[in-house]
């Protein structure tokens, strides 16, 4: 085992990780790790653009901007992070702007551009182009940019070192009123060397996670294979909570049958919903801005066209994305991926025939529960010295319950920016805290009983049938009775993990081994996930229960708070435990915008 010191260690390489990357090197010696090559990062597979109230095609504001994020997230979302956001989105794209990055552009010059899904103007009276873009490949571009300016400025990458345990201690403190607790306190972490089969437990003054999502809990999703939670199991199983875990969003336009995303631009420039019948059905569904409405609710219109007999195909499982009236130069011109996909996954032709799509696994609204700094919250109130989170793996709480397109590639350049500032500022000033005994003991265990296990079980079966019964009851449409299922399947899923067999007895590049560790945050956060989603009884954002069908503003207008159980808070707050999570609440932040009822 070796042992690194580093001010700030940032653990991921995506967008939020190398955006905090460059703020962090430039003040403290930072490290970063990373489980891929930093420009394999999922952060690439975003298309279609990164919004900001630039105003550069039509008037816009950022209170505009506040408000759709607002209500596109039901009212659900930390009002006072949405504003810090929409206020830091103009910054945050001209800095990537300045740092090099291809924006498509206006005549004149200038920035260019266009509509999104919940985008409007006066306060939802109309759709408004607020989506900065690099054709439909934004991400990749985001991606490659700052990369390069981490080169820039050196910042030291570990590529594919595997972090699998976060180092805490606990000291005793005491709260404003008075109560003692045990307050932790961030050691470092432990990651696992691809290559060699070595572990090395690099001790900082801060770490910030930014490792990703966790969409490879579904069959059907966007996300890559590499997608399975990590950070946010690591940071639950060290008695971290996890914030507003039953909201995943499904896009509406993934490749039927794939999960492989066509972006939301398709729509942006034109593209229309159709079913069966020809019909453009979201005239219905939202009569305002139709098929630009905020994905939760695009989603399940799709979903119910199929459950009531007008999809379409052989099996009418699926609806059509129309883009044959587009002109093929503009096609050409702002949607070349997207239309290369089609042809390439599907052998349809999108100039002239509509491409089949179905709503995807794409996106978790919850996660690590931070303030506005981005530090982690242990409880509601308190926050963990020196631990930060930013991305898809935190939940700043500014998607609430349902996250507006393009609001991720703004979301990992505004919060990963103040992470990396926050966690250098950090650790100028604070000491290193003394290494656990045997840091790497629970790291050695984790991979030793999954690299001796001799059962019969394959890892791949349980996995593939967890994502299975994850579509079948927990995606567009819940009730009780699915969430149930899926709890019963988890318990003897879990059961035969413990009988998995790991072929590869190795060290190096051990990827059987690694994805035995991966399945175990799986099933955990699926565990989560569905918990909160049982506990949770209305519809709100992509948490539709058919069972409960309105949002109860009276009971639930407050955030889920997941603990495991051996690690619930002790003041009481938290309820009985169901699958061994306790779940407690978090009240929502409101500072201008009152709850109303959705209309588009």
């Amino acid at each position: 085992m070796q042992v690194h010191k580093y001010d700030v260690v940032i653990v991921g390489a995506g967008g939020a990780g190398m955006r905090a990357a460059i703020e962090s090197g430039q003040r403290a010696r930072t490290a970063v790790l990373t489980k891929l090559y930093p420009t394999r990062s999922h952060t690439g597979a975003a298309q279609g653009g990164m919004c900001a109230a630039l105003a550069n095609v039509e008037e816009d504001n950022w209170e505009w901007h506040t408000f759709d994020t607002i209500k596109g997230g039901d009212y659900l979302v930390d009002q006072d992070a949405a504003e810090v956001m929409a206020k830091e989105a103009i910054d945050a794209v001209l800095d990537l702007e300045k740092m090099g990055l291809p924006f498509n552009r206006t005549p004149e010059g200038r920035i260019d551009q266009r509509r999104f899904g919940g985008h409007t103007r006066d306060h939802g009276k109309a759709p408004v182009r607020r989506a900065c873009y690099a054709a439909d490949r934004t991400g990749h571009m985001i991606l490659q940019t700052l990369y390069q300016n981490c080169v820039k400025h050196n910042v030291e990458f570990y590529n594919e070192y595997y972090v699998l345990d976060l180092l805490t201690v606990e000291e005793d403190a005491v709260r404003e009123d008075g109560t003692p607790f045990k307050q932790k306190r961030v050691a470092g972490v432990v990651s696992y060397d691809l290559a060699s089969g070595e572990l090395h437990v690099f001790q900082a003054k801060s770490v910030v996670f930014a490792s990703g999502g966790a969409g490879k809990v579904f069959k059907t999703t966007s996300n890559a294979h590499t997608l399975t939670g990590d950070g946010m199991g690591i940071a639950f199983r060290r008695g971290i909570p996890l914030e507003d875990m039953e909201f995943f969003q499904f896009h509406p336009t993934g490749l039927a049958g794939l999960g492989i995303l066509l972006s939301e631009a398709a729509r942006g420039e034109g593209a229309i919903l159709r079913n069966s019948e020809g019909e453009r059905f979201m005239e219905r569904y939202a009569p305002t801005i139709k098929d630009l409405a905020p994905r939760d609710i695009v989603a399940r219109s799709m979903a119910n066209e199929v459950r009531e007999g007008r999809g379409c195909g052989p099996n009418k499982d699926y609806v059509l994305l129309d883009l044959t009236h587009l002109e093929p130069a503009h096609i050409d011109a702002k949607l070349p991926d997207i239309t290369e996909f089609a042809r390439t996954y599907l052998g349809v032709e999108p100039y002239t025939e509509p491409v089949p799509v179905f709503p995807t696994a794409h996106y978790a609204m919850g996660g690590i529960p931070t303030n506005i700094t981005t530090e982690v919250l242990q409880d509601n109130d308190t926050v963990v010295p020196g631990l930060y989170a930013a991305g898809e793996v935190a939940c700043v709480s500014v998607h609430g319950s349902n996250r507006l397109g393009t609001n991720s590639l703004l979301d990992i350049n505004v919060f990963g920016k103040r992470a990396g500032i926050a966690a250098a500022e950090y650790a100028k000033t604070a000491d290193f805290v003394e290494l656990p005994e045997n840091p790497e003991a629970f790291t050695i265990q984790l991979l030793d009983v999954a690299r001796n296990a001799n059962g019969t079980e394959k890892v791949s079966a349980i996995r593939k049938e967890l994502q299975d019964t994850m579509d079948a009851n927990m995606q567009v449409f819940r009730t009780a009775d699915t969430l149930n299922q899926v709890l019963k399947d988890i318990e003897s899923f879990e059961e035969r993990y413990t009988r998995i067999n790991v072929q590869d007895k190795g060290k190096r590049f051990n990827l059987d081994l690694l994805e035995a560790v991966e399945l175990g945050f799986l099933l955990e956060l699926a565990r989560v996930m569905t918990v909160a989603a049982l506990h949770r009884e209305e519809s709100r954002g992509g948490h539709f229960r058919e069972d409960f069908p309105d949002r109860d503003d009276e009971k639930f207008m407050k955030h889920s708070m997941a603990y495991k159980e051996d690690h619930a808070p002790a003041d009481g707050s938290a309820e009985e435990a169901i699958a061994g999570v306790r779940l407690a609440t978090k009240p929502v932040v409101f500072t201008r915008y009152e709850p109303m009822v959705r209309k588009y």
